[in-house]
């Protein structure tokens, strides 16, 4: 295959991700999710370069991406794509806030969000190292779940499908 073929290729499949992006977006937002671009990344140190064994995962700030002279750079290479949060149980009426200041509890340290990250993959299916990264954001406690959502034809509509990352 030539060269400017695979570019077209690549222009195309680019094209396609980001669309898919701002689709997931807008059906989360119109499910009462508060969405935001993730700028962060997980960076794992080797720790045994004969066996390539990785350990030591760290949360970092995602590198921006140059894709060539006189093109803008990519921004928000993060992973997962979005972090999305939601407050899952109903806001307490007066009388609540009353009590829970009089137990001692402070009302904007009251639980009740529910945070999720959200990987967006046109096929649904992560690579080995995004699975790595899924699994080291849930033992830190960085995320609640993480969803990836991935497409499904329904007739000639294109649906955004959601399912929930299970360490297995």
């Amino acid at each position: 295959m030539k060269t400017k073929e695979r570019s077209k290729i690549g222009k195309k499949n680019r094209k396609s991700g980001s669309d898919f992006e701002r689709r997931t977006r807008a059906d989360l937002e119109s499910k009462g999710w508060i969405v935001d671009k993730w700028s962060n990344n997980v960076e794992f140190q080797l720790e045994n370069l004969e066996t390539n064994e990785k350990s030591c995962g760290k949360l970092i700030p995602a590198k921006h991406k140059f894709r060539g002279k006189g093109i803008p750079m990519a921004m928000g290479t993060g992973f997962p794509d979005f972090i999305a949060y939601k407050f899952i149980m109903g806001f307490p009426e007066e009388e609540d806030k009353v009590l829970l200041c009089s137990n001692g509890l402070n009302i904007s340290t009251y639980e009740g969000w529910e945070i999720i990250g959200v990987e967006c993959k046109t096929n649904g299916y992560l690579s080995k190292e995004e699975k790595e990264k899924c699994k080291w954001i849930l033992e830190n406690n960085i995320f609640s779940k993480i969803l990836i959502a991935y497409k499904e034809k329904e007739g000639r509509k294109i649906v955004v499908k959601y399912k929930e990352f299970k360490d297995v």
